[in-house]
């Protein structure tokens, strides 16, 4: 801390690699060596990172499981860098198992230019999303909470632990939807999310109420989505920014409702996410909350900018983030790498939902308060359900 102005800055330090590389001593013939390892990332979520020393670490557990050889778990303080600065200085540590002197590349954006007329009404299309999205914000900060339903967490769950669970899916499956109903991968997979997520809610109060699904009419149930504001994703380009120690958080947020309920036709799903995605891509909420937080920060300090934060976290659901992975296998440090699950713990919602592509895969990672979310496993059996059934009715569409 500069004692100066008070403000938090970085400072070169010396790292004893021996302090943050832990190898744990395990049993190659254990039994449920897949939910040891659950239960081993869980703990690391109430066991605190100490200040003395850089905040990071990673755990190298060598034990096969059902999907992998060994696990490395990684575990770094947010204040590092947000999730794509984070997931880039991974994959810079990373090679394309076809080439082993290259780095992985990650999707590019593809953006089409506008025309006048089209920018004049985009123009105002932003405006007006804009100002929307704005009082929704407000409104949160000061008092609107999504409805208390079997996902929302109660105060406190921040402190309490989490559970980490993965669900992968076929990447092909994903992409025949997109093509068949003209959307974008992230329109599909929000939409997955949106009806995964109505699947288990009804269960819940089908469950709670004696087998009759007593779901409440317009539920309001909102995902903070987090959005990357760097110009660039290239690993090369973080690569670049380690040596020059440009690190740090460029996120927004935007707060996305979704609509809750079992669908005749599943691909409405689908349409609902497409034309929540477009709202948020005209609209300037991802850069006002970025800027406005930091605003705050630099006026009124940390405490500030965490109060109205966590006041916004904690009225919606859950967070939700989509990630995007190497196109191509790669390996780490010579091993090859199964999958990549990046998720959180410490936020005040009992949910997140990240997602992330990886070669032929797309993987939904869970983090979860299991006291709010007992059965997390069904949930991610809901997902899985959600995309077949989706996929089977965009077949029926597309032909």
């Amino acid at each position: 801390m500069d004692k100066e102005n008070g403000s938090m800055e970085w400072i070169p330090t010396h790292v004893n690699i021996d302090d943050h590389v832990i190898i744990a001593k395990l049993d190659p013939n254990m039994e449920s060596s897949d939910k040891f390892i659950e239960d081993y990332i869980s703990n690391l979520t109430i066991s605190p990172m100490e200040n003395t020393k850089p905040l990071w670490d990673l755990h190298i557990l060598d034990v096969k499981t059902q999907e992998t050889e060994g696990t490395c778990v990684f575990r770094f303080h947010h204040s590092l860098g947000d999730g794509i600065s984070l997931m880039n200085l991974l994959l810079s540590c990373t090679r394309k198992v076809s080439d082993p002197e290259a780095l992985p590349t990650l999707p590019g954006n593809n953006k089409r230019p506008a025309t006048k007329v089209a920018s004049i009404w985009s123009g105002l299309g932003v405006l007006w999303n804009s100002l929307i999205a704005l009082l929704m914000f407000v409104l949160t900060a000061l008092f609107l909470k999504d409805t208390s339903t079997p996902m929302k967490g109660s105060i406190g769950v921040e402190r309490k632990p989490r559970r980490f669970l993965i669900k992968s899916v076929s990447l092909a499956d994903i992409k025949m939807v997109k093509e068949a109903m003209n959307v974008t991968i992230n329109d599909v997979v929000l939409g997955v999310t949106q009806a995964g997520i109505s699947r288990y809610l009804h269960r819940r109060y089908s469950e709670d109420h004696n087998g009759i699904a007593d779901v409440p009419d317009n539920i309001r149930l909102r995902a903070t989505n987090f959005f990357n504001l760097r110009a660039t994703t290239r690993v090369e380009d973080f690569t670049d920014m380690n040596k020059h120690g440009t690190w740090g958080n460029k996120i927004g947020y935007a707060l996305l409702s979704l609509n809750i309920g079992l669908k005749k036709d599943p691909l409405d799903n689908v349409r609902d996410a497409k034309a929540i995605m477009e709202r948020k891509k005209t609209s300037l909420e991802p850069l006002f909350t970025y800027f406005f937080t930091n605003l705050l920060l630099k006026l009124f300090g940390m405490k500030a900018a965490g109060k109205l934060n966590y006041k916004v976290f904690f009225n919606t659901t859950l967070w939700f983030s989509n990630v995007p992975g190497p196109q191509e296998e790669i390996s780490f440090f010579g091993h090859k790498v199964a999958y990549l699950a990046p998720s959180c713990y410490g936020q005040p919602c009992a949910l997140m939902i990240h997602v992330v592509s990886y070669m032929d895969k797309v993987t939904f990672v869970l983090s979860v308060d299991e006291e709010t979310i007992p059965d997390p496993h069904k949930l991610c059996d809901d997902l899985q359900e959600s995309l077949d059934i989706i996929k089977a009715s965009a077949q029926v569409t597309r032909f």
